[in-house]
């Protein structure tokens, strides 16, 4: 408990109001105390960080009165009345009303302090939930890459000072870091933001398609191709080309890629035609490009060529800082989007916030906000079961397995070849597991 945690007392008995006081001081809390609901109004800020402890037969303003100006205040300003025995009806009726609680004399000193300590945590929780979303709302300029860290304040200067710039750009980050998020916002402030940002997963298109997608092709160039199509690259020009899991690119696109990115022109399939374009390139791996045990056949030149300036992402496990900021903003957005009343943050979900290792990153972080608006996250052990830990050393070994395939499930929303790659195993091995398990992976897919 905090030692600090204020408290307002107002009870115009002085020696009931310093018998009170003390009560409350020796327990670990700073008390203002007050001989009246007019020199508390008075003094006390709208925003106060306590709850309010009140007597209800006091001159001028009683307090049932001091209770509706202070509801009207602030309604979720945490009122406790202490009662005289004729008094009770009218405390229950303000406890309908909405007053935290009520406390009947003489009452026993550890009933006191027991009601002021949850009132208290309650004052903190939704304090701080405020506190969280006006930091989501001043940050509307650099969402989503919200953050108070200093990796994050350092991720964003670095941006600003590159983003005019027609330098090309290297993003390195784990899955679900926010590498996309990274270009688009490279874009936004650019004075390439009148331009198209078109954007390409490598890994996503088969090696017989991809070329035709990024050069475009003319009518005939093979079969199939019944009418010219523009190319990504040439549909980028003017504009922003982002390249996701650059990586996967094959061998022989590696090779076009680098003469564009030199010489900034292209020669669409079925012609001769060499066409100029006018574009930056942001690409993004989520391996070290700069390793050459790590990067295989991807070509050192390409490599080079792009690595004008690197940015790297923080995983979101090396910024936890900033975790209860995001998962704030993702849960107002996902409360605006399912037409719900965004949560306060329980003990349950902030307990997950504080202990999960959040491999999927942001967008981990953003898939569990939307279950926990949706009710289907964060009510406890109900909902989320853990393992016992007894057990013998086997038996725990695969409750542990099981609880890494679920997280990695969860943090890529059930695809089987994300969440098999995040793993490392074979795709049998995979469904072997689930089946031991007794694991459904349909539980985990996209509820986008």
């Amino acid at each position: 408990m905090d030692t600090l945690s204020p408290v307002a007392l107002i009870d115009d008995d002085k020696d009931l109001r310093r018998a009170t006081a003390q009560t409350l001081e020796l327990a670990g809390f700073s008390v203002s105390a007050y001989d009246g609901a007019k020199a508390a109004l008075a003094d006390l800020p709208a925003d106060f960080a306590g709850p309010v402890v009140t007597d209800i037969r006091m001159p001028e303003i009683d307090g049932l009165q001091f209770f509706a100006t202070l509801k009207g205040m602030d309604a979720d300003l945490p009122v406790i009345l202490m009662t005289g025995h004729g008094d009770i009806p009218m405390a229950v009726q303000a406890i309908q009303d909405g007053a935290y609680d009520f406390i009947a004399k003489p009452f026993a000193a550890d009933r006191l302090v027991q009601s002021v300590r949850r009132a208290s945590e309650k004052r903190r929780l939704v304090l701080e939930n405020r506190m969280l979303r006006r930091a989501a709302e001043n940050a509307q300029e650099t969402l989503p890459l919200i953050g108070q860290t200093p990796v994050m304040e350092n991720l964003r200067n670095i941006l600003r000072h590159i983003a005019d710039t027609d330098v090309d750009v290297l993003v390195a980050g784990e899955t679900g870091s926010g590498k996309e998020v990274v270009a688009q916002i490279l874009h936004q402030w650019s004075r390439r933001r009148k331009g198209n940002f078109v954007a390409l997963n490598c890994g996503a298109l088969p090696e017989t398609v991809i070329e035709s997608e990024l050069f475009g092709h003319e009518a005939g160039a093979f079969t199939g191709a019944q009418k010219r199509r523009t190319g990504r690259i040439e549909h980028a020009s003017g504009g922003t080309l982002f390249l996701d899991e650059i990586e996967s690119m094959p061998v022989a696109t590696q090779v076009k890629m680098l003469r564009v990115l030199e010489m900034r022109e292209i020669t669409p399939l079925g012609t001769n035609e060499v066409r100029p374009v006018d574009l930056r390139v942001v690409a993004a791996a989520k391996i070290d490009l700069g390793d050459p045990d790590v990067r295989g056949d991807f070509r050192e030149d390409l490599y080079y060529r792009l690595n004008v300036v690197t940015i790297s992402i923080p995983p979101l496990r090396e910024r936890r800082d900033d975790i209860p900021l995001l998962f704030s903003h993702f849960a107002a957005r996902a409360a605006e989007r399912f037409r719900r009343d965004v949560p306060e943050l329980s003990p349950d979900v902030r307990r997950h916030l504080a202990a999960h290792a959040w491999p999927g990153n942001v967008r981990e972080l953003s898939h569990y906000a939307e279950r926990v608006v949706l009710g289907v996250e964060g009510r406890g052990p109900a909902v989320v079961p853990q393992p016992p830990a007894g057990g013998t050393l086997p038996e725990r070994l695969e409750r542990y397995e099981a609880e890494i395939i679920r997280d990695a499930l969860s943090a890529n929303d059930g695809d089987v070849r994300r969440t098999i790659e995040a793993l490392g195993i074979p795709r049998k091995t995979f469904y072997d597991k689930l089946q031991r398990h007794g694991i459904n992976r349909g539980g985990y897919a996209s509820r986008k």
